[in-house]
Formats: structure tokens, sequence, C-alpha cells
């Protein structure tokens, strides 16, 4: 029996605002969020990107700044409600950065990323579901594992996604991290996918329609990776920042605390920023230089970015 394959388009929009990154989600139904998709028409849309800035225009009001193809999404049963239901679809994820801004329709909302994985937010200590539900729930994943060798693998995963053992915690694996809670039936989606109920799964963060979730996980690992050799920080920046403001908007993204002094050398170091002469009023403390994006600096070296210093 031939199987009809249709291709989707999935952007996950971010943003920045008061330390909290966002990610722009519509409501499709009443129980969960999901990120802004549509069909992808190949009579009418001359390129993948150029439909999907075409249906989000129409169904977020909001133009597209820049955007990146994140991966293409094709597992069975993890974009339909069942697995037998309707024709198969391939969906195309892409990240979108912008700058913060009002809901641009009803039917949409900023809504935070550590909402949906708040196992990844490190700023202030490690997450203490971590240690109270997620590793003692993998641990039992690992000892239910078939035979030695599928437990020696299971065990690798946990050291290497979650820091088992005294790994060090990798800021990037956002993504490895959700599969193996997804493969180990502790999220939502994973109960929901295979047909079961989800009644007594710990409540590890809210889950997304389809597998909209793992393709924004994919799109913070991205982020996070790429803006240690791009600027692209700076997409989701006000035109004029304070040092600080770039500091908690490059923390907020990464899940971590940096050091203040390093992150300065860094950012005068690579030449990122350059002083607008003009000063914030806060309505309290010191005012604080105001500067600007170096753009110049796309052309002056090949890999220009913030490569972390945690304070850890």
């Amino acid at each position: 029996m031939k199987q009809n394959i249709s291709i989707g388009l999935s952007a996950a929009i971010v943003s920045v605002e008061q330390e909290r990154p966002s990610v722009l989600v519509v409501t499709h139904d009443k129980t969960e969020d999901g990120l802004p998709f549509g069909p992808f028409d190949p009579a009418t849309q001359r390129t993948l990107e150029s439909g999907l800035r075409k249906w989000v225009g129409e169904q977020t009001r909001r133009d597209l700044g820049y955007t990146e193809q994140l991966y293409t999404f094709g597992d069975r049963g993890r974009h339909l409600a069942a697995p037998d239901e309707g024709g198969r679809v391939v969906s195309v994820g892409y990240l979108a950065l912008t700058r913060p801004g009002e809901p641009p329709s009803p039917e949409t909302r900023w809504r935070g990323w550590y909402d949906y994985f708040p196992w990844e937010d490190w700023r202030e200590k490690p997450p203490p579901m971590i240690d109270g539900i997620i590793l003692p729930a993998l641990r039992k994943f690992v000892k239910d594992a078939p035979n030695a060798t599928a437990s020696e693998l299971r065990r690798d995963r946990l050291r290497l996604c979650f820091g088992e053992g005294g790994v060090a915690w990798d800021e990037e694996k956002v993504l490895e991290r959700y599969e193996l809670l997804y493969e180990a039936g502790l999220v939502r989606e994973a109960a929901r996918d295979a047909g079961k109920l989800s009644k007594g799964l710990p409540e590890l963060g809210s889950a997304m329609l389809f597998d909209h979730r793992r393709i924004l996980a994919t799109a913070i690992a991205r982020l996070r990776g790429k803006m240690k050799y791009r600027p692209v920080v700076f997409e989701v920046m006000a035109s004029t920042f304070t040092l600080l403001e770039l500091q908690r908007t490059v923390e907020a993204l990464s899940g971590l605390r940096l050091h203040k002094q390093n992150f300065r050398r860094l950012v005068a170091d690579q030449g990122l920023v350059e002083g607008t002469g003009k000063f914030s009023t806060p309505a309290r403390g010191r005012p604080a230089e105001l500067f600007r994006f170096r753009r110049e600096v796309l052309r002056e070296r090949p890999a220009p970015g913030v490569r972390l210093s945690s304070r850890r």
C-alpha cells in the first residue's frame, strides 16, 4: 500500500527579553502549544525558505529576519496522532531570530523555552529535578535494559548527557538529552506517540504538539553552538545595549552564568562591539555606556563569536 508523503515547514522563532529566552508558539489545540508550521507547496513556492516566510507571515503577521534550516524530521508516528492515520509528513525545521515585540496575532504568544526544557537552565544552580527526578529514572532505564550491551550504551548516554560520573555539563547536548528522556518514556510525547496514557509521568516540562519539542531542542542546541563562532546573538539584541545586557542575553541563551571580566575581555578582543558615546539611564544605579554591534567584524575574521567561559 502506497503512502502519500507531504512536506511540512516548522519555525522555532526565538527572542530574548529581560533575560528570558522565548519562542513564539501557536495554540493549535486546547492542551499543547506548537511551533508555527504549515505545508510546502512546490507548485507555487520556489524554495522551502520562501514557503516558510510566506505562511509564517500569514499565520503570525511577522516578517522573519535571520533564518537558517535546522534538520529534516521524518520519524514515523511523531507527527500524527496515530502511526496509521493519514499520510507520512516530513517536517523541515528552521531557526529564526528576532528582537522582542508583542505577540503578532491573538493565536500566538511568547513562551519561555525553559518551560519546555527546565533541566537546561543552570544559571543559578543545577536544576533540582536532575538529581531528584531525572537521574533516578534514567538509572532505572539503564538497569531495565534487555541485555548487557544495551545497558552499557544507555549508561554511556546518561553519563555524556547529564554529567553522571563527573562528566562536565555540555550545554549544547539539548537534543541528545531530550531524546534520551523520550526513549526512556519520561516525557509526555513518548506516551502520546505510543498511544498510551501518560498518567503517572513526572512533570518534565510542557509537552508540545507533534514532534515540535524535538524541533525546538534542535534549535536551542544549534543556537548555543553557533553563537560561539558567529555573532548571531546580536540578532536578538536591541540596536544599542550595555555590556551587562549583552552578557545576560548570552547567559540566558546558554543557560550558564559567565565570568564577567573574562566575558568583557573576550568581547573586546574579538572586536564585536563599539561604544556609542551615549549612556543608559537606569531607574537606579550608575549609568553604563551603550554599545552597538560592529558588523565590520564579519569581514575581519572568519569566526567572530562569543566563546563561553562559565563561572563554574
